[in-house]
């Protein structure tokens, strides 16, 4: 199916590796031009070289490694370029842990990044997008919005206060416009950011890491992992005109681990 995105141009964060770089992926499938972000150079480099050889349609791929949670990481990015067609947001989770030792700057550090960072985007993109009759936001959040994890006090806290905006800015005057923002809310897929979240929980449980994913995957109706290519795959839809009417929403790719009927 054509997505009808081709000659867009896509603004795509945390994309050297993991979801960010399925999501980036997907999109040059398409013909899409995409910036990605990240902060490690050498990944970041590797993953461009293997972006554009995946381009279809003559579509670009620019790198710039800069940090998108800090002002200053966002001031690069559009002095760049300022307008774009599509967003995917994304930045590494805060770190698992115990929330009697996370002190106030940890909060602060995990609402930064993942909460208030995606709205200085969606503020800084949204009006461009809405004059031009266009837009697509996907925000990369986590499954623990809807099935919160203990060990990631952090993010099911910053993720969820995100969740909250976007359900209001969704259905403001900018859905009459064009532009649509939805939420990506991954369960278990197979990235670096899963093996640190088994790690910890082997630790806490005093089961082998080999152990704990054995038994997570089969807790998974699915029997497995997710990849991040299809996880890319779901984000290039959310940013195609055929979902021009999907806004607002939380989808929820997960293997069917979350149990609830709503």
């Amino acid at each position: 199916m054509d997505l009808g995105i081709a000659g867009r141009t896509a603004l795509v964060c945390g994309a050297s590796k993991g979801l960010g770089y399925g999501c980036a992926l997907a999109l040059v499938r398409e013909g899409v031009n995409v910036l990605i972000v990240a902060r490690g150079q050498e990944a970041l480099d590797s993953a461009a070289a293997q972006l554009r050889t995946a381009a279809t349609g003559g579509a670009t791929v620019r790198a710039l490694a800069t940090d998108i949670t800090t002002e200053a990481g966002r001031a690069q990015v559009f002095a760049l370029q300022r307008d774009f067609d599509i967003v995917v947001t994304n930045a590494g989770g805060p770190p698992p842990g115990d929330f009697r030792d996370w002190d106030r700057e940890a909060w602060i550090k995990a609402v930064d990044a993942n909460m208030l960072t995606p709205i200085e985007l969606i503020k800084a993109t949204v009006d461009g997008m809405a004059q031009r009759g266009f837009g697509r936001i996907v925000n990369i959040t986590s499954s623990s919005v809807k099935s919160p994890i203990d060990i990631l006090g952090l993010s099911n806290g910053a993720r969820s206060g995100l969740t909250g905006f976007v359900a209001g800015v969704a259905r403001s005057s900018i859905a009459a416009k064009g532009v649509t923002i939805n939420n990506l809310l991954p369960g278990k897929f197979d990235t670096d950011r899963l093996g640190g979240t088994i790690s910890a929980a082997a630790k806490k449980s005093g089961k082998s890491v080999d152990e704990v994913r054995r038994v997570q995957q089969a807790q998974i109706p699915a029997g497995r992992y997710g990849t991040a290519e299809e996880f890319g795959a779901i984000c290039a839809f959310l940013c195609s005109v055929q979902a021009g009417y999907l806004t607002g929403q939380n989808i929820l790719p997960d293997g069917g681990a979350y149990p609830g009927t709503y």
